[in-house]
């Protein structure tokens, strides 16, 4: 699938208002779409992502022997899926699964596959294909399982055999190799432990649990006894919240600003994002507040502060937590009062692009001062940014990210590879002309 290259004119908004119900969770998607798909019986999602990355998912598990219904007919039908699992067996598939740009699906396909017979062929795009895939190998391979990498990248491929269970910290903590493990210990004899330093997203601790699993958790790890069966669900996704990010950071630009975001996902593994933004002095109310399938929802609304934003420092553990939101902070950095500090980032690095390198990159070419360091940066507040032509390097948060920087720039920006939003947010750009007044 090669989109043509696309440009987009970013013009200057005076300001933003209205009320948006954002697209399904891209997180709580690739795992409803994995779990449904290896369960047993049909489940039904509502608002399931539109992004690329879960069509992956859903594509890779279809290869396996699931059966997916895309019931996108009529618009109050857009974003319906319906999944047949395979019950706990998958069907090998002739041909590698493809994994698109997706590292979720990579990273926590290959652990549901590593306990099932057959061998299985995993390979992605070229970003894709960059990424380091060795952190799920070596817990893996403690279990028991063979995985063989291309120089601790993909193609990777997997010869499915019984496992044993492990008690494994990870080295860096991250959500999918957690992922990866549980699943693989779901499937596994005895108790399969995961622990981290920092508490990293834990939508596939609820998502097990909405599923039928037992999950053990304290504050430090979480556990599996397997094996365990899965069975079907009927869910609403939550509204994406690291899609929400770009909005939010938008809104809290134009001290008139109001804007409303229904039905949003609010897990507090998340949410960490309107701290940041209530720390830099946006209003920030939640209403609605309710638990679906063990996940928080609420409707979120944010006003900015009428003397413009203050500046703080996200290192440490807020870091890793807010790593897909960084990007954003980091372009909007140059607009608030003291500007925005960010380190204990290196992960940023070795995401869909260094991020940190083409954040600083982007800033720099719309006049901005910026101090890079390998873990981070510094962005220094009060200063005024012109429109340019921004590089995204194919990477849909870049992309996103400065479209929101342009919106507080003096004359137009042109983003240079826009159509990677559709990698995770194909409505962006039109949701972002709904509420920009010009």
């Amino acid at each position: 699938m090669h989109t043509a290259v696309e440009e987009r004119i970013i013009r200057p908004a005076r300001n933003i208002l209205g009320s948006l119900r954002l697209p399904g969770d891209k997180s709580i998607s690739h795992r409803y779409g994995m779990l449904a798909a290896f369960a047993e019986g049909t489940s039904r999602f509502t608002n399931f992502s539109t992004g690329a990355d879960c069509a992956s998912t859903l594509a890779c598990m279809e290869a396996l022997g699931a059966k997916i219904n895309k019931l996108g007919a009529t618009q109050s039908d857009e974003g319906t899926v319906e999944v047949t699992g395979v019950a706990g067996r998958v069907t090998p598939s002739s041909k590698p699964l493809d994994c698109g740009n997706s590292g979720s699906t990579m990273r926590m396909i290959s652990g549901l596959l590593a306990p099932q017979q057959g061998t299985f062929t995993l390979i992605g795009d070229a970003s894709l294909s960059r990424r380091p895939m060795g952190r799920i190998q070596k817990p893996l391979a403690e279990m028991g399982a063979k995985l063989t990498l291309t120089e601790g990248h993909a193609p990777l491929i997997i010869e499915g055999a019984a496992l044993k269970a492990i008690d494994y910290t990870t080295p860096v903590p991250s959500a999918q190799v957690k992922s990866c493990v549980l699943l693989a210990g779901l499937q596994t004899a005895g108790t399969t432990t995961v622990r981290e330093a920092i508490r990293t997203r834990d939508h596939s601790e609820l998502a097990l649990r909405a599923f039928g699993a037992e999950v053990k958790r304290s504050t430090e790890s979480v556990s599996i006894t397997g094996p365990q069966k899965l069975h079907a669900i009927e869910a609403a996704v939550p509204g994406d919240i690291s899609s929400a990010a770009f909005f939010l950071c938008a809104a809290s630009l134009f001290p008139g600003s109001s804007l409303v975001l229904d039905s949003l996902g609010l897990n507090p593994t998340r949410a960490t994002l309107l701290d940041v933004l209530t720390a830099l002095g946006a209003h920030i109310a939640v209403l609605n507040l309710e638990e679906k399938n063990a996940e928080l929802v609420g409707t979120v609304q944010i006003t900015a502060p009428p003397d413009g934003l203050r500046s703080t420092t996200i290192s440490g553990s807020l870091a890793a937590q807010l790593i897909d939101e960084l990007p954003v902070l980091a372009a909007i950095a140059p607009y608030t009062s003291g500007g925005i500090r960010i380190r204990d980032a290196k992960e940023l690095r070795v995401k869909e692009s260094d991020r940190i390198a083409l954040v600083a990159k982007n800033l720099r070419a719309m006049g901005a001062e910026v101090e890079e360091f390998e873990d981070g940066l510094d962005v220094p507040g009060g200063q005024t940014l012109h429109g340019a032509t921004i590089d995204s390097g194919g990477d849909h948060r870049i992309a996103m990210a400065f479209s929101v920087a342009a919106l507080r720039a003096e004359g137009e920006t042109l983003i240079q590879g826009a159509e990677s939003a559709a990698i995770s947010f194909p409505e962006f750009f039109t949701l972002l002309d709904q509420v920009a007044e010009r």
